[in-house]
Order: structure tokens, then C-alpha cells, then sequence
């Protein structure tokens, strides 16, 4: 299965550049493992007498189990939960890994005119706090990040990337996101954005095109073939 457009191809056809945070820009997960994270958020849902399916018992994925807090029906365990990850995310962008590449793609995109927003589904103050540790923040236009206690308005729910689109005055047409999940590109489709698939883990590439990418980029220093691109449109 192979990609309808180069990354070339997509880039020359756009302009504001929305990167999903963790996947293109670091690893956030690196140090305080996602694992420990789920877990954590499953003894606060055990505190409220909540049964927990077995698949969500399964799960390494924080995110996920914030998903399943929306089905109970109890909205104070929703916040709780979504406070206790957002805790968790400020801890963990402390040792969060850059991407390979990535302030490359972010300052090659900047020095080209090409306005920059983060739209993620983790929580806006992590993002900043990683922002502003890494000496990034000058270089992004806004930061969208998960709307509080309400996953439903997570990616592939296409509001924040049209939030993301609206921050830097762009019809979403000229927009490109570059994302690292089958949410990023299903949520990109449904805001009429195109989307270029970060595939850094072996498996990711047919998900990603399945899931309607239009370009593809992968390995471990995929973000170069995207840096290498805006490289050439700056001028000599």
C-alpha cells in the first residue's frame, strides 16, 4: 500500500503546518512510563466503585482509560481522572524524549513563513511547560491542546484541529497536520485537512494509510524527510 502523494508533494500544496505533539515533536511517555499512568488512573476509577472492563484493565494507553471515564455517566469522575492525567503529563514532559529532528521541521517551517500550531490530545499546560524547556515557544503560532474533562472533544474529533486552523487564519484546506496516530489522520480527514503520517513505529504505515493519510514519512528519524523539504523553501 503506498501513499497517494509525496511529502513534497503535500507540503507544496499547503501552508500552516498543525503537528501533533506527542509522536512528532517528543516522546512524552519516555521516562514516566504510560503503563504507571493508566494505572494510576484505574485506582481512581476504583475509588469511585466503578467497574473496569477487562480491555481497559489491559491498556497502557492514558488516554484510553480517560476515554472510558465518559461512559460511566459520573462527571465528577471525569474531572478527577482528567486531573490526575494532567498531573501525570507535567511530570512526564520534564523527561519527555525529543523526536529526532523535530525543532529542525519546527524552525525550518518558522524561517519559511509557514505559521506553526501544536493541536494534541494532551493537556495544554504540558505541552507549554515542554515548549518552554526546549526553547520552542517563539516559533509556535498557538497551542491546542485537550479540551478539559471532555474526551469526547479529543482527536479524531475533528473540533481542535479546526480550532488549530482557525488560530493560525487559515481555511483548514491549507492546512497540513503531521500526526503520528490513526486519530490525527481520521481526525484531519473530517476537518478537510491533509495530513501527513508520522509512521516511527514498525506497523504504523498501513494504519495510517488505511486510515486515509496522505503522505507518509517513517522511522525512527522520519521527521527528516520534513525537515529536508521546508529546508528548500528557504531562501539562499
Amino acid at each position: 500500500m503506498n501513499p497517494r502523494y509525496s511529502v513534497a508533494q503535500v507540503l507544496n500544496d499547503t501552508g500552516p503546518i498543525l503537528l501533533d505533539f506527542d509522536g512528532p515533536v517528543c516522546a512524552v511517555f519516555a521516562t514516566l512510563a504510560d503503563s504507571t499512568v493508566a494505572a494510576e488512573l484505574r485506582r481512581v476509577i476504583e475509588e469511585h466503585d466503578v467497574e473496569i472492563p477487562a480491555h481497559i484493565r489491559a491498556i497502557d494507553d492514558p488516554l484510553e482509560v480517560l476515554r472510558f471515564t465518559a461512559t460511566t455517566g459520573t462527571p465528577s469522575l471525569v474531572v478527577r481522572v482528567e486531573n490526575a492525567l494532567c498531573r501525570a503529563e507535567l511530570t512526564a514532559v520534564d523527561g519527555a524524549r525529543p523526536t529526532p529532528y523535530a525543532r529542525e521541521v519546527i524552525v525550518a517551517a518558522h524561517e519559511a513563513g509557514r505559521p506553526i500550531a501544536i493541536v494534541s490530545n494532551n493537556s495544554a499546560l504540558a505541552i507549554e511547560r515542554y515548549l518552554t524547556a526546549h526553547r520552542l515557544t517563539r516559533y509556535i503560532t498557538t497551542t491546542v491542546g485537550r479540551a478539559h474533562a471532555n474526551p469526547g472533544r479529543m482527536k479524531p474529533n475533528p473540533a481542535p484541529i479546526r480550532r488549530a486552523a482557525l488560530a493560525v487564519d487559515a481555511d483548514p484546506t491549507r492546512c497540513v497536520l503531521v500526526g503520528d496516530s490513526t486519530s490525527d489522520i481520521e481526525g484531519g480527514r473530517a476537518a478537510a485537512v491533509r495530513t501527513i503520517g508520522f509512521a516511527n513505529k514498525p506497523g504504523k504505515r498501513d494504519r495510517l494509510l488505511r486510515a486515509g493519510a496522505d503522505a507518509i514519512t517513517e522511522g525512527t528519524d522520519g521527521m527528516a524527510e520534513l525537515a529536508r523539504a521546508l529546508h528548500h523553501e528557504l531562501p539562499n
